[in-house]
């Protein structure tokens, strides 16, 4: 009787250790920059769908537990996410290190007589490009291209190769966070503003973390071809109704 008592009280403790160890707790954070004090931007826990404020300093909080994926993301710097590990948690400070935004990731744009490749070889090599005033041309919405996409954008491989030559012209970069970068340009290549702000309601400080957060899910990933923009776009509509549902921590 004892032993069974014993075992129980052993079963009983390792369950309590086993439930604080998975519980999640503040995490106190800062980010920083070498040449740039940066004092505002977004967090945001993924897996807790909670997000917070960058302060005075640099300085955040947010709930958080080991292998939780954070983002990071604000105008004065480009836009990050990374997989918490024990260590990470068990820091007095969590510090870390961000760059400053990246002009030229900016500059990826695209020409309005961009041919633009295919990225299923079985598939048409070029769109057809057809001009709003060719009278045998097939009617299209010009209303939806003018509000909501850029007509002569340009494709997914394209713009890839671009944020691969520009984030490894100085170090090595991981596929994973090329393919994030490259996600959230493409996108802003291939929508207009109005769409992110108006259509969406973000704010401009919002919208790389928004599209961080979509390339996050694997469903971003399968409409990258040059003639599935509405259905990227009915994703990141969808997309959009669980990030608004994000709590936001007050400052």
């Amino acid at each position: 009787m004892k032993n069974r008592l014993g075992i129980l009280v052993v079963c009983l403790f390792c369950q309590i250790a086993l439930g604080q160890n998975n519980s999640r707790k503040p995490l106190h954070g800062q980010v920083t920059n070498s040449k740039l004090g940066i004092e505002s931007g977004y967090v945001m826990n993924i897996n807790a769908n909670v997000r917070t404020f960058i302060g005075s300093g640099g300085l955040f909080d947010i709930m958080a537990k080991p292998k939780d994926t954070l983002l990071f993301s604000g105008l004065a710097f480009q836009a990050k996410k990374i997989v918490l590990t024990e260590k990470d948690c068990a820091n007095v400070l969590f510090v870390i290190q961000l760059d400053l935004a990246n002009n030229q990731l900016k500059e990826v744009v695209v020409r309005k007589d961009l041919k633009v490749k295919s990225l299923d070889k079985d598939t048409q090599k070029y769109v057809d490009m057809q001009f709003e005033d060719d009278k045998q041309s097939t009617a299209k919405n010009i209303a939806m291209y003018s509000d909501q996409t850029i007509k002569y954008g340009t494709d997914f491989v394209r713009i890839f190769k671009d944020v691969k030559k520009i984030l490894t012209k100085n170090k090595e970069v991981e596929p994973e966070v090329i393919d994030d970068m490259a996600f959230v340009q493409y996108s802003r290549a291939n929508f207009s503003p109005d769409f992110f702000t108006k259509t969406l309601g973000l704010k401009n400080d919002e919208i790389d973390l928004f599209l961080m957060y979509c390339s996050n899910d694997p469903e971003s990933k399968k409409h990258l071809k040059p003639e599935e923009k509405f259905e990227l776009m009915d994703f990141l509509v969808n997309k959009n109704k669980e990030f608004q549902k994000t709590n936001v921590a007050e400052k």
